[in-house]
């Protein structure tokens, strides 16, 4: 029986990681398995730039979606794949080889994972996690601050710039071809539970 293959995107800022922890600890390890887009960002000389001369790393030209598709054909065809962890160019940071193994779930999770043909067209179920434009620059400033160590004008900067024009060009378009949205404004316990009863009966 092959693998069913959950895709889950949204806004930059929109909650998917905190979703996807919260989803995947109703299961054991062993049923799922979540292949992040942001493992596969391309090298930084290899990222385009603003007019600015500032690497834009919210563009589809950014991923390396060749490869990330080609990992979660592997996986679906029963293949263990493997990658170079993504340490956002923090040099203080030796990254890890991570081992992603076949499981009867895998969650395909990224802004741009609709948007990519590759990518899309492996995904059996679209999952669009939705909020606010004001919501998701808070959760910036406090995810990229304190988790990141980045300037607040930086953060402010790159919303602007990039994270902003490439929600409004690239991603809230694939809103329309999600089988799911789920509002995370505040909470999504109703929209994590459906989800979760949903992905047990493919297990």
């Amino acid at each position: 029986m092959k693998p069913y293959i959950v895709g889950i995107t949204g806004g930059s800022a929109s909650g998917k990681t905190y979703f996807l922890n919260q989803l995947l600890s109703s299961f054991s390890p062993d049923e799922t398995c979540l292949i992040s887009q942001d493992n596969y960002y391309r090298p930084k000389v290899l990222v385009p730039k603003d007019a600015n001369n500032i690497e834009n790393y919210d563009l589809p030209e950014a991923i390396d979606f060749e490869l990330y598709a080609r990992h979660v054909e592997e996986l679906k065809n029963g293949k263990v794949v493997q990658q170079k962890e993504y340490t956002f160019n923090n040099p203080a940071i030796v990254p890890n080889i991570l081992t992603f193994k076949p499981a009867p779930i895998i969650v395909v999770e990224g802004i741009f994972v609709f948007h990519s043909p590759e990518v899309s067209r492996l995904l059996d179920l679209k999952v669009f996690i939705d909020a606010r434009e004001h919501v998701k620059i808070k959760r910036r400033i406090i995810r990229d601050g304190d988790e990141r160590g980045y300037d607040l004008r930086d953060v402010l900067y790159r919303w602007e710039n990039h994270v902003a024009p490439t929600y409004e060009k690239f991603i809230e378009p694939t809103k329309y071809d999600a089988d799911i949205i789920i509002n995370n404004n505040t909470h999504f316990e109703k929209g994590l539970a459906i989800l979760t009863a949903f992905l047990k009966t493919k297990l």
